[in-house]
């Protein structure tokens, strides 16, 4: 990884305790309590995963966005909600870094709900294309995720109003967060994302995640980007007429290129 990529890891990392006092208060909880309306009235927030995300992303993208441009990128926000990646970072000798922001509950001390790390098809595959992307695939020298892992508090009467007086009383629906900066291919999983669409998923053990442990760390960006460039689901395999798909995890793949003895 080139002197600047490594540079830039190290400062977000140690943004990230600033980034944390952003969306926390000292005692953990989440410093959004809900939406207000023009009338003062406070409508608490839902538990809902994408919902939560959001606005989360919505509060760090000032901070991200001063950083970088204090360090001289031109920074290239997603022109639409499911285009890739959240923040396009551009040097000044036109070195292109991607920047995802992703968010995650914990499941317990040891697991993660997981995320999703973009498409393995479309862009992803044909990288000179312009779809669901800003900049074509192959314009990026790295790709990066800031992680947002988080409790989810649950009892939250969805039901109720409250007045801004009432607002130290309104709960919070997240708290203890916890945030990473890594490489996308160190904390990707050889599996799918949840759901039907074709995403990338990532590890779900919590110290795998925080730490850039996943099992493409110690192989490199170029064996994460075959596999994941020739994977298919069985839907895919069945319409390109094949009885199976070639590979179905990450053994499989190394058995497959050969780079590992059966």
């Amino acid at each position: 990884m080139p002197q600047l990529f490594y540079q830039l890891k190290r400062e977000i990392q140690a943004l990230l305790a600033s980034l944390n006092d952003r969306v926390a208060t000292e005692t953990g909880e989440w410093t959004v309590k809900g939406f207000i309306d023009v009338y003062r009235r406070i409508y608490p927030l839902t538990t809902d995963t994408k919902v939560l995300s959001k606005i989360l992303e919505l509060m760090l993208f000032p901070i991200l966005y001063e950083f970088a441009r204090e360090r001289g990128f031109e920074v290239t926000l997603a022109a639409h909600q499911n285009h890739y990646p959240d923040m396009t970072l551009t040097a000044s000798d036109q070195t292109r870094i991607a920047l995802d922001i992703k968010t995650t509950y914990r499941i317990n001390e040891a697991q993660v709900s997981g995320m999703t790390l973009g498409a393995f098809t479309g862009y992803f595959r044909e990288r000179n294309s312009a779809k669901n992307i800003t900049f074509p695939y192959e314009t990026y020298l790295e790709h990066f995720v800031l992680g947002v892992i988080y409790s989810g508090v649950k009892q939250i009467d969805e039901r109720r109003a409250y007045t801004l007086e009432e607002l130290s009383a309104i709960p919070s629906v997240a708290r203890d967060f916890e945030m990473f900066f890594e490489e996308k291919y160190r904390i990707a999983s050889d599996r799918p994302g949840s759901g039907n669409t074709a995403n990338i998923g990532s590890v779900t053990q919590h110290d795998l995640l925080v730490n850039g442990g996943g099992p493409f760390a110690s192989l490199g960006k170029d064996v994460f980007d075959d596999y994941w460039m020739y994977y298919l689901t069985r839907d895919m395999a069945r319409r390109a007429e094949l009885p199976r798909p070639p590979y179905r995890n990450l053994g499989e793949y190394l058995l497959y290129r050969g780079l590992k003895k059966k």
